[in-house]
């Protein structure tokens, strides 16, 4: 097992992650789930799957803690890499971590333009330019259209490939698209060219892949998720 036996069994290939031409934005993606259901596990795999290819991942974190944060990275790397040998996984992981920025914000104090001004001072300073964002803990139920639009020009500004996001879905909320998507993000469902939702059943918890504008796979197609460990499973 290598670091590109990784990349290339990884079950985000079937979303058709890294398929891009260079200089081509892929737009939107959105992960969803009730609360605490594992968004943030699979933001993370999102994330590492852009760090193992290279690609630089800014993860902003809306009322959680850094140190919380880069836990959940460092959860997750040992499970993805558990069959590597201990000195390959001690190789890899500084040249997996060096492309991953960790930004934090109180949910009163988060704003657009507050990030693009962070993200700005990073850029100048030369200090950090990234090439996928991750946005975990976003309020869709008090943001509409016009925020979301906010971000995709800011994504067609910094050239960015990719921008995730996390959203709750509420249990007594039956509103939804007619591509499928749950409310709050019923309405706003064009702007995202991805959308996974996380499906608990009896058995199970399933992975729907409800939209994917670049599937190699039909988009009714579902991925497992483990509760135990977190990760994603192509089924």
């Amino acid at each position: 097992m290598t670091k590109e036996d990784l990349i290339r069994n990884n079950p985000l290939r079937a979303l058709g992650l890294g398929d891009k031409t260079d200089g081509d934005n892929q737009g939107m993606g959105l992960v969803m789930a009730r609360a605490g259901l594992g968004k943030t596990a699979i933001l993370v795999q999102i994330a590492l799957d852009f760090m193992m290819r290279s690609e630089r991942v800014l993860h902003v974190s809306i009322d959680e803690t850094i140190d919380k944060a880069r836990n959940w990275y460092d959860d997750i790397f040992s499970l993805i890499t558990a069959e590597l040998k201990d000195e390959e996984r001690i190789e890899l992981e500084p040249e997996v971590m060096r492309n991953r920025m960790i930004m934090t914000f109180k949910e009163s104090s988060f704003d657009l333009a507050t990030l693009e001004e962070r993200l700005d001072d990073l850029v100048k300073q030369d200090v950090y330019k990234p090439d996928c964002l991750i946005v975990d803990g976003f309020d869709f139920a008090t943001n509409n259209r016009e925020a979301l639009q906010g971000f995709v020009e800011l994504m067609e500004r910094k050239g960015l490939d990719m921008i995730w996001f996390s959203a709750v879905s509420h249990r007594g909320d039956d509103r939804v698209s007619a591509s499928g998507v749950p409310a709050p993000c019923h309405e706003i469902d064009d702007m995202f060219g991805s959308v996974l939702f996380i499906n608990p059943e009896e058995e199970a918890i399933k992975l729907d892949i409800i939209k994917c504008e670049a599937c190699e796979i039909d988009a009714s197609s579902k991925l497992a998720f483990d509760p135990s460990t977190m990760l994603i499973k192509k089924i």
